[in-house]
């Protein structure tokens, strides 16, 4: 049976670029997004490229869901190896004036649902001695320059859930290499080209990224690394 890869959070981005990494490496893929009709579409581009994929729509905010997901995914497509964290919710952008529920939904998203697809995962990475590759960024990292761009941008959301989640990487790593987890991040501080925040200028290429995914996960050594 083929080890799995949960990408979780996908888009055209980092997420595509992992797939496709992983997927040429022999992986299944199971892509995961809550939009099922550009989730189809994008697993119809990774079967044409001889990946062997599936698309799992899901609220990865929802916990519940996530869990079931985990369920879903191993029936469909086999243990899960490896879970790829992409998943993050815009909103709170200044968390002077933001809603309670607005802030919340952006952790949901990038922490809650993060620490329940590995509760969900963990028998399956443990069995397999797999690992938690979570895609982290430059807005959490606390300094004064830092925190100033994301005031500017009007991502301070953004910018507490990347901080929290670094944090729970590190967390991770701690308590799961006992079990042989690996958990790594990238934190990456540029402009990734194709993505939502691509406004032409972009620097990062995505397959540059999914390329130090891979080199992490099989050097199984750094926790984190900056790339941008």
């Amino acid at each position: 049976m083929k080890r799995t890869i949960l990408v979780c959070g996908h888009g055209p981005g980092i997420s595509d670029a992992v797939a496709r990494k992983f997927g040429k490496e022999g992986y299944a893929v199971a892509i995961v997004a809550r939009n099922a009709d550009r989730l189809a579409k994008a697993e119809a581009e990774l079967k044409s490229a001889g990946i062997d994929a599936k698309a799992f729509p899901c609220d990865l905010g929802d916990t519940n869901a996530v869990g079931k997901l985990a369920a879903d995914v191993r029936e469909k497509l086999g243990p899960i190896a490896v879970l790829h964290w992409n998943a993050y919710a815009g909103g709170a952008g200044d968390i002077t004036a933001a809603p309670d529920a607005e802030l919340r939904t952006v952790l949901d998203v990038a922490l809650f649902g993060m620490i329940a697809a590995v509760q969900a995962t963990l028998p399956d990475l443990e069995a397999q001695k797999g690992a938690i590759l979570v895609t982290g960024g430059g807005l959490g990292i606390d300094n004064p320059g830092t925190n100033q761009m994301a005031v500017q941008w009007g991502a301070t959301g953004l910018a507490i859930a990347k901080a929290a989640q670094h944090k729970t990487v590190g967390l991770l790593s701690a308590k799961l290499a006992e079990k042989s987890i690996y958990v790594g991040e990238v934190i990456v501080t540029a402009l990734v080209k194709g993505t939502a925040f691509d406004r032409g200028n972009a620097t990062l290429e995505a397959d540059t990224v999914a390329s130090k995914f891979w080199d992490l996960f099989q050097a199984r050594k750094d926790v984190s690394v900056v790339l941008g």
